[in-house]
């Protein structure tokens, strides 16, 4: 029999999960950001240059 059941004896899973939950919603975002950083996988500039959508521009205040 496996003893590294024994691992939830010293963590609680509740925590365990949810912390792991953050860190990988976390490592999403980062993982979009650097890809949204970079010209060739940025997907905004690529539809708007497809489907030629011109750059929203905003007016300074008066």
């Amino acid at each position: 029999m496996s003893k590294f059941y024994k691992i939830w004896l010293i963590f609680d899973p509740r925590r365990v999960f949810v912390a792991q939950g953050v860190f990988l919603f976390l490592l999403a975002v980062m993982i979009h950001l650097v890809l949204l950083s970079n010209p060739a996988y940025n997907w905004f500039d690529i539809a708007a240059a497809k489907y030629n959508y011109a750059p929203v521009v905003v007016a300074p205040a008066p």
